[in-house]
């Protein structure tokens, strides 16, 4: 069986994730706004490490980095060292019940805040508000139904073909 013709759920969910992440949302609540282009990303990362890596997250965060209006770069650096995180703890993660790699990805998405907030303060950019600092949790509740949807939707269309 091949995986190619299974291809389409990778660049529909970098797509999906990229839309959610620019939909406007009120301003009181949009420091919320869960990472979606990590979450995606860390899914692709643990379960298709052949397919996603390092170069794949860079040219995603080029590409987010152009559809947001960031710095060039910025997204790219932070999606490129959660890959490679990933990476280096695929093996332990991927048999991890999905509550404990909630709280993995948790504390990625905090590492993330944390690059965030260092290259707004080396750059001399504006801060984030403290708000966004739950933006974290809200991506660790989110693991696991994400995780079930995406792996649901790899398997049903790699077993369709």
């Amino acid at each position: 069986m091949s995986r190619e013709r299974a291809a389409w759920v990778l660049p529909v969910s970098i797509v999906v994730a990229l839309v959610l992440g620019l939909l406007p949302l009120p301003p009181a609540i949009a420091p919320l706004r869960p990472y979606w282009l990590a979450l995606a990303l860390a899914y692709w990362v643990l379960e298709e490490p052949d397919r996603v890596g390092l170069g794949f997250a860079f040219v995603v965060g080029l590409i987010a980095d152009l559809c947001f209006g960031n710095l060039l770069g910025e997204q790219a650096l932070r999606l490129t060292i959660l890959a490679f995180i990933l990476q280096r703890f695929r093996a332990r993660l991927r048999f991890f019940p999905l509550s404990q790699q909630a709280l993995a990805i948790g504390a990625l998405l905090l590492n993330d805040r944390i690059v965030t907030t260092a290259l707004h303060l080396a750059l001399g950019e504006a801060l984030l508000p403290p708000l966004s600092w739950v933006a974290p949790a809200i991506g660790m509740v989110l693991w696991a139904p994400l995780f079930l949807l995406f792996d649901t939707l790899r398997l049903r269309a790699w077993r369709n073909r």
